[in-house]
C-alpha cells in the first residue's frame, strides 16, 4: 500500500465514521425561532464528533493496513 492508496482508505473509512456518529446524541431546539427548521440541532457537536471520528478511523485504518500489508486479504482471493 501506497501513502496515496493509505491516505484515501483513511478518508473513506473517516467520512463513513462520521456520517455514522452525526445523529448521536442531538436534540433539536425545545423553541425554535421563526425561519428556523424545527429540527435543527441546538448543539450538533460537530467537532467532538471529528474528533472521535478521527480517533476511531486510525485504530481502523491500522487494522486495515495490517490487514493488507501481511497480505490477509488479498484482491486476488476474492471471489468473482
Amino acid at each position: 500500500m501506497n501513502w496515496v492508496t493509505g491516505l484515501l482508505v483513511y478518508v473513506v473509512i473517516w467520512w463513513l465514521i462520521f456520517f455514522m456518529a452525526l445523529p448521536f446524541g442531538v436534540k433539536p431546539h425545545e423553541n425554535p425561532e421563526v425561519g428556523h427548521e424545527p429540527s435543527a440541532p441546538a448543539n450538533p457537536m460537530l467537532g467532538r464528533k471529528a474528533l472521535i471520528t478521527s480517533i476511531i478511523t486510525a485504530v481502523l485504518w491500522g487494522v486495515a493496513y495490517y490487514l493488507i500489508t501481511n497480505k490477509v486479504i488479498t484482491l486476488g482471493e476474492l471471489p468473482y
